[in-house]
């Protein structure tokens, strides 16, 4: 009898939630088609009688998000490209080899996941400018170019593969190399997809770090350039004018989660961190 209640209630609550969570997307992207000559009422802020892309002409128009969204997909390209090259070499060595002080040093990387983002950022803004890397690209992207949640999520995978496989390559005369990228990557597909999800989503959204790093649009990304969109002097309280510029930012992530939604969830299953 009680089974027979627990599941709708749950689901309606879920769904109350659910919607609650979405009403702002939606109210985004409504503000952002409504015509700019429509103002909004009360009672009326939603959908306008007509949709119009005028909003989204001339947020174009006054700042180059052409070009943030080049930097931005360069500044992701290159952290997500160094870190699995980084993390699955680290996470091959933790799962393949047992060596002296492997569990020692496996812990102080995963000490670096405790430590605020904030706490870094004078070491890593003085680092960046002693190399002559300031307001570029580079410079942005190269202090996570080692990830220690990239290196426990490929590990975690590694380990569920049978040592008895890379026994069998290494007797067959395959180099560690071999077997790292023939046997143990291609059967992490699941944790690499999910891995380059969460650094694509986390990377593309971060705003403290690249805001503090750049002062140009060449190597300024989507989310400094949106801060700098908001503080020009003919923007004001458009929100039809800022609600797309915020979709023009957010809504790539949006979709890539709507289509790899099911591959991020399986490659934390498989790895398992629940």
């Amino acid at each position: 009898m009680k089974a027979s209640w627990t599941i709708p209630l749950r689901f309606a609550v879920l769904s109350v939630l659910g919607l609650l969570m979405f009403a702002p997307i939606v109210w985004a992207f409504a503000a952002s088609f409504r015509p700019p000559s429509v103002p909004f009422a009360s009672g009326n802020v939603f959908f306008a009688q007509g949709l119009s892309l005028a909003n989204y002409e001339k947020a174009f128009s006054l700042a180059p998000f052409a070009r943030y969204y080049l930097n931005t997909i360069l500044q992701v390209g290159f952290i997500i490209g160094a870190q699995l090259i980084t993390a699955s070499l680290a996470a091959f060595a933790f799962a393949r080899y047992r060596f002296r002080g492997d569990h020692l040093i496996f812990t102080v990387i995963l000490l670096q996941m405790m430590i605020p983002t904030a706490a870094l950022l004078v070491p890593n803004f003085s680092t960046i400018r002693f190399l002559g890397l300031y307001d570029t690209i580079p410079g942005i992207a190269l202090p996570f170019f080692g990830s220690a949640f990239a290196t426990f999520l490929l590990r975690q995978n590694f380990l569920s593969l049978p040592r008895d496989l890379g026994d069998a390559a290494a007797i067959d005369g395959c180099r560690w190399d071999q077997e790292l990228r023939l046997i143990y990557l291609p059967t992490a597909k699941s944790a690499v997809t999910a891995l380059v999800l969460s650094a694509l989503s986390f990377h593309w959204n971060d705003f403290l770090w690249p805001l503090i790093i750049t002062q140009s649009d060449t190597a300024r990304p989507l989310t400094a350039g949106l801060v700098r969109f908001t503080q020009m002097g003919e923007i004001g309280a458009q929100w039809g004018l800022l609600s797309a510029a915020t979709i023009i930012v957010t809504f790539p992530l949006f979709f890539l989660f709507l289509v790899f939604q099911k591959q991020f969830v399986n490659g934390y299953i498989s790895s398992g961190i629940k």
